[in-house]
This record gives structure tokens, sequence and C-alpha cells, in this order.
């Protein structure tokens, strides 16, 4: 990673690892991040099944962006702000649509 000296990668991996520990624990916390979702757009109601999602929690989602490609597969970014517990639901409710492939969170405490 071209880091100049030991020291600041253990440091950067630690503070790495805190924030992630620190946004697992307190759900009443907020946090800041990204949602990333891998999706197929096969499925006739996919976007809006995840659409609908993304409604109820409208309040943390902060801002929206969908790449398309291969002809039937969208990438696609939510950013988010919020409560930790918040946050997670939206993970876990965009989890279990149908014709999500793949979803990712990335969450700091700030």
């Amino acid at each position: 990673m071209r880091y100049n000296n030991r020291s600041k990668a253990i440091h950067d991996a630690i503070r790495s690892f805190i924030s992630e520990v620190k946004w697992l624990q307190n759900e009443s916390d907020v946090g800041v991040g990204v949602i990333i979702i891998l999706r197929y757009l096969n499925r006739p109601s996919v976007i809006e099944e995840v659409s609908t999602g993304q409604q109820e929690f409208k309040e943390i989602i902060t801002s929206i962006h969908q790449r398309y490609f291969e002809e039937n597969k969208m990438l696609e970014i939510i950013e988010v702000e919020g409560k930790v517990g918040e946050i997670k639901q939206l993970t876990q409710e965009i989890m279990t649509k149908k014709g999500v492939k793949q979803v990712k969170a990335s969450i700091i405490a700030p």
C-alpha cells in the first residue's frame, strides 16, 4: 500500500478496526457511509422492491448513484447518515430482496 513506514500502516489498520467495531456495537450512535449494491435487472419487480424499501429509510439516505452495465446489471451506491441501527436495518432490507446479488456496507462513526 506504499506506506513510508509500518507505524502509519498499523495506525490506519487499528483506526479502521475500531471504527468498524464501533458501528457494530452502538445502534443509537450516528454513522455515515455507503451501501454498495450489485443487482440484476432481469427480474421485473426488483427495481420497485428495492425502491419501496428505500422509501422507508428516506430520512437516512442522503444520495443514490446508479450505474448500469452488462445489459442486465446495476451497481447502486447509497450514501447514508443516521443512527447505526437504522443503517443496519436498511442494509438487511436490501439484502433480502430477490435479484440482489451482493451488498457491502462501509460505515464509519464520525
